[in-house]
């Protein structure tokens, strides 16, 4: 049975603009904290594609995946996720292929169908609703694209066949499980934002795996947020600068992360604190002998081979800070 030394830890970041920040500055930012992930020996760097939410600068993925990998020297880097049906599968093929190209061994496409927005910033992107049932064929026909150049296709990835694009599917439901389990892919399920069906897939997933030449044997990601501090009680306020932004979200307000509060009184009511906190239901939050002992329960229960983990801590300092904490509870 694997224990919390031999997990690797890994990061899934939005870009997200701190309140009175611009989007310069929150990128600049999101370097830097790339570059110490990388520098604490993080497995993987992954970051995802949503439009129009004021807040997130995370829209045009593949082009901060390689502004980070090149200022990385070893942390992989890659997509949680690309929204597949918003993109041509030979576009982000070429895109990931060419990736591969500068930073070889490196690059991850992790991919998702669901849009990444709402149905009216869908339509701007062209995106075709239906596109999403075509899902499972869409991803075969990316795979053939990254796949070995046969030589005899009309339509070719080039960069992007014969790379070295490792192939990721995420998901929230059961259906991304199943999928990744059939095809012999790795598998991340987004328990950042949809708890309540982790056990369920990730279990799925185990259980229904095929071998393939891209997987052996299942490897499955869980994600999750932290809320890392030198204290509990200061983990405790520093979280809620992520419940104001989940309840920004659940009121379709701006998504700009703001500075924690004292007290969550009179910013939501009854009812808007149960479903902020159904939320974040698989928060890890805490000093590290409370946070350290609740990983241990997760590692041990659930059929994992690694933990990512959502960041989201207004002070870039103390940010930065969870990240060397983390990775001391492996000691």
């Amino acid at each position: 049975m694997a224990t919390l030394s031999d997990i690797p830890f890994s990061l899934l970041d939005l870009a997200s603009v701190p309140t009175g920040s611009s989007v310069g500055d929150t990128l600049q930012r999101m370097l830097r904290y790339a570059k110490h992930a990388d520098q604490l020996g993080f497995e993987r760097f992954w970051l995802a594609e949503h439009h129009n939410m004021a807040g997130i600068a995370s829209s045009a993925t593949s082009v901060l995946i390689g502004q980070v990998a090149a200022q990385t020297e070893n942390i992989r880097v890659g997509s949680g996720g690309i929204m597949l049906p918003n993109h041509p599968p030979l576009v982000v093929a070429e895109q990931f292929g060419t990736l591969d190209c500068l930073f070889p061994g490196r690059i991850d496409l992790g991919l998702g169908r669901a849009p990444g927005t709402d149905p009216i910033t869908s339509r701007a992107l062209r995106r075709d609703d239906m596109r999403a049932e075509n899902f499972p064929d869409e991803v075969s026909e990316l795979q053939t694209l990254l796949g070995p150049d046969a030589g005899d296709k009309r339509v070719q990835a080039y960069p992007g066949a014969n790379s070295q694009v490792d192939i990721w599917l995420l998901g929230s439901s059961l259906f991304s499980a199943q999928l990744a389990a059939q095809r012999g892919l790795p598998y991340a399920f987004a328990g950042h934002f949809a708890p309540k069906l982790a056990r369920e897939a990730l279990a799925l997933y185990q259980q229904n795996f095929q071998p393939s030449a891209q997987l052996e044997k299942p490897y499955a990601i869980l994600c999750l947020p932290l809320m890392l501090a030198e204290t509990d009680d200061e983990a405790a306020y520093l979280g809620t600068s992520s419940q104001q932004r989940v309840l920004s979200l659940m009121k379709g307000q701006a998504l700009y992360l703001p500075p924690p509060v004292e007290s969550m009184k009179g910013i939501w009511s009854p009812m808007e604190q149960l479903q902020v906190e159904a939320f974040l239901g698989l928060s890890v939050s805490g000093g590290p002998a409370a946070v350290k002992s609740k990983l241990e329960v997760m590692v041990e229960q659930l059929p994992i081979q690694e933990l990512m983990f959502t960041n989201d801590i207004y002070d870039e300092g103390k940010r930065l800070k969870a990240l060397e904490l983390v990775m001391e509870l492996k000691a």
